[in-house]
């Protein structure tokens, strides 16, 4: 009897996480790290956007891990979606993508922390009891950085650069990078066709490309410099 009561304790005392991601077994390796942890426990998982809001309101985790790319939609639109719940969970953000181009916006957008998936094997246990500790994780390159231009309210940007972009900017150029056509880039992001021209028209105009052909090479060749094969 004292055992049990023991073991429920225990389990009450957990912080609850739920990790949405669309790979599988990036799933699997973060949900076996974390369940290795006395004091932290895996209460759900998702791959897609839709599946992690069904998830997240049935479990009410603590922490949402959440990758950026996830299946029909994107990481920065599920983080914003939570800070409309109540409680909002915290929200810690392990993704592939370029943490200088996607760590401000995660941020900005209601995320405590970002870390890179190269960084995660040895850091994400860190990154996980300082977001739970209520602080801001982010790596020692980028946080002095990226939290000077959050307090004062503004961004930094240089002429051409991809910082420039709006949040839904930076995901048609990210699937143009990928080799999508406009019609394919209007379904993933449940937009029409002459809405997402008007998008890469914005692009090349800010990043001061001539044609669709020198978008398209610029896309291809940072989409290729920041994402793994």
């Amino acid at each position: 009897m004292g055992s049990e009561k023991q073991h429920k304790a225990a389990r009450a005392s957990q912080a609850r996480v739920v990790v949405v991601d669309d790979h599988p077994l990036v799933r699997e390796q973060l949900k076996q790290m974390i369940n290795r942890e006395p004091d932290l426990t895996v209460c759900g998982e998702a791959a897609s956007r839709n599946e992690a809001l069904n998830v997240i309101a049935t479990t009410k985790p603590d922490l949402v891990i959440v990758d950026l790319s996830l299946k029909e939609s994107q990481g920065l639109d599920l983080i914003k979606d939570l800070q409309a719940n109540e409680p909002q969970p915290l929200v810690l953000v392990v993704s592939m993508h370029d943490e200088s181009l996607y760590a401000e916006r995660a941020v900005r957008a209601g995320a405590r922390g970002y870390i890179t998936k190269q960084e995660a094997t040895k850091k994400i246990l860190e990154a996980i009891r300082r977001v739970l500790a209520g602080e801001i994780y982010l790596s020692e390159a980028l946080t002095s950085k990226v939290l000077t231009k959050l307090m004062a309210g503004q961004q930094i940007q240089s002429p051409a650069s991809l910082e420039n972009l709006t949040d839904r900017e930076l995901q048609v150029f990210r699937l143009i990078g990928q080799g999508h056509t406009t019609r394919q880039i209007a379904e993933e992001l449940s937009l029409d066709a002459k809405t997402v021209e008007t998008y890469r028209s914005r692009i090349k105009e800010k990043l001061e490309l001539r044609d669709a052909a020198d978008l398209l090479q610029r896309a291809i060749l940072w989409f290729h410099s920041t994402d793994s094969p």
